[in-house]
Order: structure tokens, then C-alpha cells, then sequence
């Protein structure tokens, strides 16, 4: 059951990431390139939407959708890591014209080419699942 529930969550994130054009490379060309405030927009609203939902959960019990607890876990400060991760993050953003949500978007509404960026992503999550005890974190 969990598994049909994910999946049409995940329809749905598509059909909004579509037609809201957030998976649109020209969209985030035009991000890039300081020209539209449009995907700003998408990006903080869903960021303050985020923090203000996890400040919500913290202070309230609230149950999942399978009645478990929520918990969030401390994670480690540290700006190098962070500041690395974006930067790689980005980067690949930039060169693929796609974060990965608007990966599986695109390819689900035909654009075939996107499957090159999602092996590739495949690809790099693969090794740092490998290299990952070797890493500084």
C-alpha cells in the first residue's frame, strides 16, 4: 500500500513540477542567468513551506500518514561539506539543465534525451555509495 501511496505522490509531483515549469530547462536557464524571478519563487516558497512544516512537526506531535512518530535527527555542522555539496550540486544542475525531481518529470513527459543525466546520476550515487567510507564528511 505504501508503495501505491509514493507512487501517486509522486504523479502528482510531476504533473505540479510540469506544469508549474519548474522542470523547464529554459526556466532554469533563465534562473542561471538572473533573468526571471520565476524559479526563485518556486525555490523559496517551497523552502519556506519546508521550514515552517519541520518547525511545526518539532513542536507538535504530529503523527505520520501511517500514524509512526516523527523524528529529526541532529545533523553535524560543518560548512566545507555543505558548501562542496551545493557547489557540486549546482554545477551538475547547470550542466544538466535539471535538479533531480525534474529528471524523472522530463522523462516522463517525453523528453528521452534526460535519460543520459539520469544514468548518469544513477551512475554518481552508485560510486559515492561505494567511495562513501572513503570521503571526509
Amino acid at each position: 500500500m505504501r508503495t501505491v501511496s509514493y507512487l501517486l505522490i509522486g504523479i502528482l509531483f510531476g504533473i505540479t513540477m510540469f506544469k508549474s515549469e519548474a522542470a523547464s530547462w529554459f526556466r532554469i536557464y533563465e534562473m542561471f542567468q538572473f533573468d526571471s524571478f520565476h524559479m526563485y519563487g518556486i525555490i523559496g516558497s517551497a523552502l519556506g513551506i519546508g521550514v515552517l512544516m519541520i518547525q511545526l512537526i518539532k513542536r507538535v506531535p504530529i503523527k505520520s500518514f501511517y500514524g509512526e512518530d516523527i523524528h529529526f535527527q541532529p545533523k553535524q555542522k560543518s560548512v566545507a561539506r555543505y558548501a562542496l555539496g551545493g557547489l557540486i550540486f549546482g554545477l551538475g544542475w547547470g550542466l544538466a539543465g535539471a535538479c533531480p525531481g525534474p529528471i524523472f518529470t522530463l522523462a516522463g513527459a517525453g523528453y528521452f534525451p534526460i535519460l543520459v543525466v539520469l544514468m548518469a546520476a544513477l551512475l554518481g550515487t552508485f560510486l559515492y555509495g561505494v567511495f562513501k567510507n572513503r570521503l571526509p564528511h
